[in-house]
């Protein structure tokens, strides 16, 4: 789902949706597992100084559920089982197993985007505003993943660039 809580730049919500549901499932995530807000600049720099200590505004924020406490590096297949283990590499590489009582409810969290910055992005980066959506889109879905490009020595990076190119993006 993506909610448009701005009014500066027109964006074409349903495309984004298609996108969000490919990204899910290419992923093996059911499309209910992220909800995306579209907001402005303001909104974001206000949650970027509230949330990551950081001032000014930013393109993309990923608020994992529960705070990501754990690290889910290989989300959930969707299946008709009721009751589903997932193993997951944590923290010194060994193997952690969680449990979701359904695919059906599994939920990683929520995004936010700036389409503002994100068009200030797109123009410096010669690309369409609607890629660089789709862009920030599939690196917020990363983030609530566990993956963070700031520590993981390029593991973000290489396959965020492989998704890109399996999805079509530049």
């Amino acid at each position: 789902m993506i909610i448009n809580r701005q009014r500066r730049i027109p964006v074409a919500v349903a495309p984004l949706e298609g996108f969000l549901a490919r990204v899910c499932e290419r992923l093996g995530l059911p499309e209910s597992a992220v909800a995306v807000c579209l907001a402005g600049d303001a909104a974001m720099a206000q949650w970027n100084e509230t949330y990551r200590g950081k001032r000014g505004t930013t393109d993309v924020l990923s608020f994992p559920a529960n705070g990501n406490a754990r690290k889910l590096r290989k989300p959930p297949r969707q299946t008709r089982q009721t009751t589903q283990t997932t193993q997951a590499k944590g923290r010194g590489g060994r193997l952690e197993s969680f449990s979701f009582a359904s695919p059906v409810s599994f939920y990683l969290g929520d995004i936010a985007i700036s389409p503002e910055t994100a068009r200030r992005n797109a123009r410096r980066f010669k690309r369409t505003l609607p890629e660089e959506l789709r862009i920030l889109l599939l690196h917020g879905v990363l983030h609530l993943l566990g993956y963070d490009h700031e520590t993981d020595r390029g593991e973000m990076e290489c396959l965020e660039r492989r998704l890109r190119r399996e999805l079509g993006l530049r």
